[in-house]
Protein backbone atom coordinates (compact mmCIF):
# COMPACT_ATOMS: atom_id res chain seq x y z
CA UNK A 1 0.00 0.00 0.00
CA UNK A 2 1.55 3.36 -0.96
CA UNK A 3 2.36 5.88 1.76
CA UNK A 4 -0.09 8.78 1.89
CA UNK A 5 1.03 12.09 0.47
CA UNK A 6 0.82 15.15 2.75
CA UNK A 7 -2.39 16.10 0.94
CA UNK A 8 -4.05 12.76 1.77
CA UNK A 9 -6.19 11.61 4.66
CA UNK A 10 -6.33 7.98 5.66
CA UNK A 11 -9.59 6.50 6.94
CA UNK A 12 -10.77 3.02 7.86
CA UNK A 13 -14.07 2.07 6.24
CA UNK A 14 -15.86 -0.91 7.81
CA UNK A 15 -19.27 -2.49 7.96
CA UNK A 16 -21.59 -2.91 5.00
CA UNK A 17 -19.24 -1.93 2.18
CA UNK A 18 -18.00 -4.18 -0.60
CA UNK A 19 -14.28 -3.74 0.12
CA UNK A 20 -13.78 -2.71 3.76
CA UNK A 21 -10.37 -1.47 4.77
CA UNK A 22 -8.02 1.47 4.98
CA UNK A 23 -8.42 3.98 2.15
CA UNK A 24 -6.42 7.04 1.11
CA UNK A 25 -8.36 10.12 0.02
CA UNK A 26 -7.52 13.69 -0.88
CA UNK A 27 -7.92 16.17 1.97
CA UNK A 28 -11.44 17.57 1.93
CA UNK A 29 -13.04 14.31 0.79
CA UNK A 30 -16.48 13.37 2.06
CA UNK A 31 -17.77 10.19 3.69
CA UNK A 32 -19.48 9.38 0.37
CA UNK A 33 -16.04 9.38 -1.30
CA UNK A 34 -14.67 6.99 1.33
CA UNK A 35 -17.60 4.59 0.89
CA UNK A 36 -17.14 4.72 -2.88
CA UNK A 37 -13.40 3.95 -2.67
CA UNK A 38 -14.28 1.05 -0.33
CA UNK A 39 -16.28 -0.54 -3.13
CA UNK A 40 -19.59 1.15 -2.46
CA UNK A 41 -22.40 0.13 -0.17
CA UNK A 42 -23.02 -3.60 0.17
CA UNK A 43 -26.53 -5.05 0.07
CA UNK A 44 -28.27 -4.35 3.35
CA UNK A 45 -26.29 -1.18 4.08
CA UNK A 46 -28.21 1.63 5.77
CA UNK A 47 -26.65 4.72 4.24
CA UNK A 48 -29.26 6.93 5.88
CA UNK A 49 -27.50 6.21 9.19
CA UNK A 50 -24.29 7.78 7.88
CA UNK A 51 -23.80 11.46 7.06
CA UNK A 52 -22.42 11.01 3.55
CA UNK A 53 -21.83 14.75 3.15
CA UNK A 54 -19.51 15.08 6.16
CA UNK A 55 -15.83 15.87 5.48
CA UNK A 56 -13.65 12.99 6.67
CA UNK A 57 -10.87 13.47 9.21
CA UNK A 58 -7.49 11.78 9.01
CA UNK A 59 -7.36 8.62 11.11
CA UNK A 60 -11.08 8.17 11.63
CA UNK A 61 -13.12 5.00 11.22
CA UNK A 62 -16.32 5.15 9.18
CA UNK A 63 -18.90 2.50 9.98
CA UNK A 64 -21.66 1.72 7.49
CA UNK A 65 -24.25 -0.24 9.50
CA UNK A 66 -26.52 -2.99 8.28
CA UNK A 67 -30.28 -2.94 8.69
CA UNK A 68 -30.99 -3.50 12.39
CA UNK A 69 -27.54 -2.37 13.50
CA UNK A 70 -26.70 0.97 15.02
CA UNK A 71 -23.46 2.66 14.07
CA UNK A 72 -20.99 2.98 16.98
CA UNK A 73 -21.25 6.34 18.68
CA UNK A 74 -24.96 6.75 17.98
CA UNK A 75 -26.01 5.34 21.32
CA UNK A 76 -24.68 7.39 24.17
CA UNK A 77 -24.15 6.14 27.67
CA UNK A 78 -27.79 6.91 28.43
CA UNK A 79 -29.45 7.47 31.74
CA UNK A 80 -27.63 10.69 32.59
CA UNK A 81 -30.03 12.92 34.45
CA UNK A 82 -27.60 15.69 35.36
CA UNK A 83 -28.54 19.05 33.94
CA UNK A 84 -25.20 20.63 34.84
CA UNK A 85 -22.69 19.88 32.09
CA UNK A 86 -19.84 19.91 34.60
CA UNK A 87 -21.38 17.00 36.55
CA UNK A 88 -21.32 14.66 33.56
CA UNK A 89 -17.84 15.70 32.43
CA UNK A 90 -18.96 17.48 29.27
CA UNK A 91 -17.18 20.69 28.34
CA UNK A 92 -18.96 23.89 27.38
CA UNK A 93 -19.35 22.77 23.76
CA UNK A 94 -21.22 19.68 24.89
CA UNK A 95 -18.44 17.39 23.72
CA UNK A 96 -17.80 14.33 25.82
CA UNK A 97 -14.39 14.20 27.47
CA UNK A 98 -11.84 13.39 24.79
CA UNK A 99 -14.50 13.75 22.09
CA UNK A 100 -13.60 15.33 18.78
CA UNK A 101 -15.87 18.35 18.29
CA UNK A 102 -15.43 18.10 14.51
CA UNK A 103 -17.36 14.80 14.45
CA UNK A 104 -20.24 16.07 16.59
CA UNK A 105 -23.46 17.35 15.04
CA UNK A 106 -23.77 21.13 15.42
CA UNK A 107 -27.21 21.98 16.78
CA UNK A 108 -27.07 25.45 15.25
CA UNK A 109 -26.41 24.33 11.67
CA UNK A 110 -28.09 20.91 11.47
CA UNK A 111 -31.30 20.64 9.49
CA UNK A 112 -34.16 18.29 10.37
CA UNK A 113 -32.71 15.49 8.21
CA UNK A 114 -29.34 15.74 10.00
CA UNK A 115 -31.07 15.67 13.38
CA UNK A 116 -33.00 12.52 12.42
CA UNK A 117 -29.66 10.68 12.21
CA UNK A 118 -29.43 10.94 16.00
CA UNK A 119 -30.78 8.06 18.13
CA UNK A 120 -34.26 8.71 19.44
CA UNK A 121 -34.90 11.63 17.08
CA UNK A 122 -37.61 11.13 14.47
CA UNK A 123 -39.10 13.63 12.03
CA UNK A 124 -41.46 15.25 14.55
CA UNK A 125 -38.81 15.73 17.24
CA UNK A 126 -36.28 16.93 14.67
CA UNK A 127 -38.74 19.61 13.54
CA UNK A 128 -39.36 20.63 17.17
CA UNK A 129 -35.60 21.11 17.62
CA UNK A 130 -35.41 23.26 14.47
CA UNK A 131 -38.47 25.24 15.63
CA UNK A 132 -36.93 25.81 19.09
CA UNK A 133 -33.70 27.03 17.48
CA UNK A 134 -35.64 29.39 15.19
CA UNK A 135 -37.67 30.76 18.09
CA UNK A 136 -34.60 31.29 20.33
CA UNK A 137 -32.19 32.35 17.52
CA UNK A 138 -29.63 29.65 18.42
CA UNK A 139 -28.60 27.05 20.98
CA UNK A 140 -26.04 28.41 23.44
CA UNK A 141 -25.63 25.12 25.35
CA UNK A 142 -26.33 21.48 24.55
CA UNK A 143 -28.47 21.21 27.70
CA UNK A 144 -31.00 23.59 26.11
CA UNK A 145 -32.19 20.53 24.15
CA UNK A 146 -33.97 19.62 27.37
CA UNK A 147 -36.32 22.56 26.76
CA UNK A 148 -37.63 20.93 23.57
CA UNK A 149 -40.91 19.09 24.15
CA UNK A 150 -40.26 15.35 23.97
CA UNK A 151 -36.62 15.41 25.08
CA UNK A 152 -36.32 14.11 28.62
CA UNK A 153 -33.29 13.53 30.82
CA UNK A 154 -32.48 10.08 29.41
CA UNK A 155 -32.55 11.15 25.77
CA UNK A 156 -30.65 14.34 26.60
CA UNK A 157 -28.00 12.23 28.32
CA UNK A 158 -27.52 10.16 25.17
CA UNK A 159 -27.44 13.21 22.89
CA UNK A 160 -24.84 15.12 24.93
CA UNK A 161 -22.08 12.91 23.51
CA UNK A 162 -23.24 13.36 19.92
CA UNK A 163 -23.97 17.07 19.51
CA UNK A 164 -22.34 20.45 20.05
CA UNK A 165 -23.18 24.14 19.81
Amino acid sequence: MPAPSPADVVVHVVGQVNAPGVVHLPTGSRVADAVSVAGGAAPGAVLAAVNLARVVQDGEQIVVPALGEVAPGTTGAGGAAASDADRNGADQTGAAPGGDASTLLDLNTADATDLESLPGIGPVLAQRIVDWRTEHTRFTAVDELGEVAGIGDTLLGRLRELVRV
